[in-house]
């Protein structure tokens, strides 16, 4: 299997680095790093077997290929999508926001 490139959207870049200044102010470097290295995780993962990723936001907003994987140890989801040539990361979300709306993106029917 071939790994491809991981390329996070500019608002899943901002989602990152919110998180990790949030992690450094509340809890320090060890868990922010941490969180990192979780993310590395993930995308090291969907870069190898995207289609493992949940499509269930795919099915309940009506987007076809958006895919979301968990990070480990932490309460995020990398939602994404499989291109041909990359993995598209749209958000880095904490899993108890309202999916939906912070994708940016109407509810479903």
């Amino acid at each position: 299997m071939t790994q491809r490139a991981v390329i996070a959207r500019m608002q899943a870049q901002q989602d990152i680095q919110e998180t990790v200044t949030y992690y450094l102010n509340e809890a320090g470097q060890e868990v922010a790093l941490g969180f990192i290295e979780a993310l590395e995780k993930a995308y090291g993962h969907v870069s190898l077997h995207p289609a493992t990723g949940s499509p269930r936001y795919a099915h309940e907003l009506r987007l076809p290929g958006l895919r979301a994987w968990p990070l480990t140890r932490f309460p995020y989801t990398v939602f994404y999508t499989d291109e041909s040539d990359h993995i598209d990361v749209w958000r880095v979300l904490h899993r108890q926001r309202h999916i939906p709306a912070w994708l940016g993106l109407p509810e479903g029917p």
